[in-house]
């Protein structure tokens, strides 16, 4: 698959010093396929389980990503790999599709009648 993405090393050099080290649990699989992985799904917003097989399994991938997440780990290395974490003010949401009830917007104002509708 020619399309993955993988971090070259000076991308990779940059960012294994923060990685977290002496860590106990279970034995972490390769860093550097997994945080690749991650950054394939991150920049087209894809779902996790559409994570490419190369990668590993999608629930490392997952798994790993939440539990960076919960340590600020991504900003320190989206800052290190582009040199600002890209944090911003403000937040964009997207409503193309919103559904009210059709009571929503209340009772009809006392000017309207039913003669006029």
């Amino acid at each position: 698959m020619s399309n993955l993405y993988w971090l070259n090393d000076a991308e990779w050099s940059r960012i294994e010093p923060l990685l977290p080290r002496g860590r106990r649990g279970a034995h972490r699989v390769d860093d550097h396929r997994v945080t690749s992985g991650i950054i394939h799904l991150l920049r087209p917003g894809a779902r996790w389980r559409d994570c490419p097989q190369a990668y590993g399994p999608c629930r490392t991938i997952c798994n790993r990503f939440n539990r960076c997440s919960c340590q600020d780990f991504w900003d320190e290395i989206f800052e290190a790999l582009t040199g600002a974490t890209g944090m911003v003010g403000t937040v964009a949401l997207e409503s193309t599709y919103i559904k009210a009830h059709r009571s929503a917007a209340g009772p009809l104002s006392p000017a309207i009648r039913n003669e006029d509708l």
